[in-house]
Parts: structure tokens; sequence; C-alpha cells
């Protein structure tokens, strides 16, 4: 993981946060600030509301209790979620970290779903996640861990030592994985510059796809469903590349001369309709990136949001608080249609609670 800022302690003064939303209900829009103040406290969950429009959730659903969670990714089914838990030194080898569990509506339904040490599990510093199938892959320091999405129980664990991916030169510290859905597995190391290819039919063949110094520290990465591209972040500049199945590397935003809009990229997803979202950790901002390239920053004043992830079923952006001990879902705003005047509804928004009866 790469090196992040000192973490706060519990004698620090309290935070303060405040989330901005932006709705777009008609051709003018309504800008609300909404602010928070966090409570003073050594397990302070540093929570605030962050949301772009309504959802069938009617209102935030807020996580507390974590402990460094550093990714937050629903299945895809939409009826449960989970967060990655590193609970110490991002590069400890401690086997405490633990990945917890949440039901449909956001609740806790196992705070240690699967455990570091607790029925032969092994789980240093569980980073990135993705799922396939009925597995839930974890990146752990240098090892890929698969769990059964059901049961917590083991299924699988593969190394990336030197002895086993072809063009390694150092041993690996993985930040984040992500899938294609068509059998193969990607792998991101910050330090390294690197990001691997992993064959789900042959889950030894491990290679690199690319390694090169213009990635500028890859951090979180996700699977474009829209273009079929694999697209990463950058921890180090603030840039978004595009990477071909061959590894050919395409820069798609960066800082200019003049504006340095991003810092310290950490996490990436995709909604359905293509929009790309993209957390800032040092500089606790969420964007929006429309396929039309157009930037929207939809919450700001975190505090240091990590790998966040979306919700494609639900419509829902669920954000990891690292250093804040906490997370977050909040709704998404569906995208007008456009070529229409007809006024947008909460439903636009996601909101489908407050529909009409009939004969009204």
């Amino acid at each position: 993981m790469p090196t992040i800022a000192t973490r706060p302690s519990s004698s620090a003064v309290c935070l303060s946060l405040a989330a901005r939303l932006i709705f777009m209900r008609t051709p003018s829009r309504l800008l609300t600030i909404i602010r928070h103040a966090c409570l003073c406290a050594a397990s302070v969950a540093s929570v605030i509301l962050l949301a772009w429009g309504l959802s069938q959730t009617a209102g935030a659903s807020q996580v507390s209790g974590l402990e460094t969670p550093q990714s937050f990714i629903a299945d895809p089914s939409g009826d449960f979620y989970f967060i990655s838990n590193i609970n110490g030194e991002p590069d400890a080898k401690d086997n405490n970290g633990f990945i917890t569990k949440l039901d449909k509506a956001g609740n806790i339904s196992s705070l240690h779903f699967i455990q570091g040490g607790v029925n032969g599990v092994i789980l240093h510093a569980p980073k990135g996640m993705a799922i396939v199938d009925r597995v839930l892959y974890v990146v752990d320091l240098d090892t890929i861990r698969g769990f059964d999405k059901e049961t917590g129980r083991t299924v699988s664990n593969v190394s990336l030592d030197s002895t086993r991916v072809s063009g390694q030169k150092q041993s690996a510290a993985l930040i984040d994985i992500a899938y294609d859905g068509k059998g193969a597995l990607y792998l991101s190391d910050t330090g390294a510059n690197t990001i691997y290819r992993m064959d789900l039919a042959a889950p030894g063949g491990i290679a690199v796809l690319t390694n090169e110094a213009v990635l500028a520290g890859p951090a979180g990465i996700a699977w474009n469903p829209k273009s079929g591209k694999l697209v990463a972040v950058s921890w180090n500049k603030g840039k978004i590349f595009e990477i071909s199945s061959g590894g050919a590397i395409k820069e798609l935003v960066s800082n200019s001369f003049f504006s340095s809009r991003f810092h310290n990229l950490s996490g990436i997803d995709f909604d359905e309709w293509g929009s790309m979202y993209v957390s800032d950790f040092s500089a606790g901002k969420v964007w929006r990136i429309r396929p039309d390239m157009r930037f929207e920053v939809i919450a700001e004043f975190l505090s240091t949001p990590a790998d966040l992830g979306i919700d494609r079923k639900n419509h829902l952006i669920l954000v990891p608080y690292h250093y804040g001990n906490a997370a977050e879902i909040n709704g998404l705003e569906r995208p007008s249609t456009g070529g229409n005047s007809k006024k947008r509804s909460l439903a636009d928004y996601g909101f489908d609670g407050m529909k009409k009866g009939a004969g009204q």
C-alpha cells in the first residue's frame, strides 16, 4: 500500500466535515451544502453524508466500528456487501485482518465474517476485492485469497512470489483487484508500478500485464463494462489510464500545468451508464467523470475516502473512510434521457418509493 499521511491520534482535534449535494431536477442547479461535525472520541467514526440524488434506501446508510477499511464492494445481486479491514499496519503480516459483511439494507450482518487467525484463515492486511460467481477474491500483500462469499470458508490462496510470476523483479505488494467478466483477474501493485493478469482457468498462470513508470503508482483499478477496458488511477500523480489486453497504456486524464485537479487517487468504479467515479484520498473528494468527460465533484471534505465501489443493481455508491474507521452507502442520480422537456421526478434520482396510487 502507498505511504499515507500519519494516522491522527485519539487526542487530535475533531475534524470538521462537509458534503456537497447537487441535484439537477430542472435546467437550473440547486446547490445544497450540508455540514457535519464529527464526534471527538478515540474511536470516532468520521461519517458524513455523501450522495448525488436520492435512492431507494431513503437516506444514507452509515457503517461504524470498522478498522482501517480499505475497499467496499457490492455483490452483483445487490443483496449484500463486503468491506475489507486492514486492522493494523498496511504491510504487516499480523494475520488480524478481517472482512465485514453487510445485508441489503446496509446493516452489518457479520463484523468479522472472515477473520485472520480464526478457523484456519490467513488474512493479514486485506485491501481490494472482487467477486466472481461464488468466490470473493481479496488481495492480501503478496497473495490473492479466495473465500466462499456465502460461508466465508477459504477456497484458494495464490501467492505472487518471484518464482511464480513471469517477468516479476521484486516481491509484490498488491492493493487492488478487478474482474473482466471473461475469466481474468487484474491486480495492481502501487510501489512496483505494475499490473498483473491472472487467468482463473489456470490460477498459477499469473503474468505481468504492464510494468511502466508512467503508471505513477497504480492504485485502484476497475473494468469498464462499456468500453471493455481496464482502467487504473494513479496514487502518485493523480492520473487515470486505460490499459489494453496487451498492456498498452493510454492516458485518459491528467493534471495540467495550471490545474492540479487530482491528488492521491485511491479508488475507481463505473455505474451502469458508463460514468466513472474516483476517490481522492488526500483531497477528501469523490469525483464523477461522465462518458462525455464532464467532471463533477459529488462529495468533498471527506475523511480519507479509499477504494470506493458502485452497486449497479441498486444505483448506490459505497465509500470506505480509511482513517475514519467507517463507511457509507448513498444513492446515485440517474442520467437524463435528454431530448424532451418533461419535468424530472424523484424516480430520475433512483427514488421509486413515492408513487401515486390508483386513481390519483
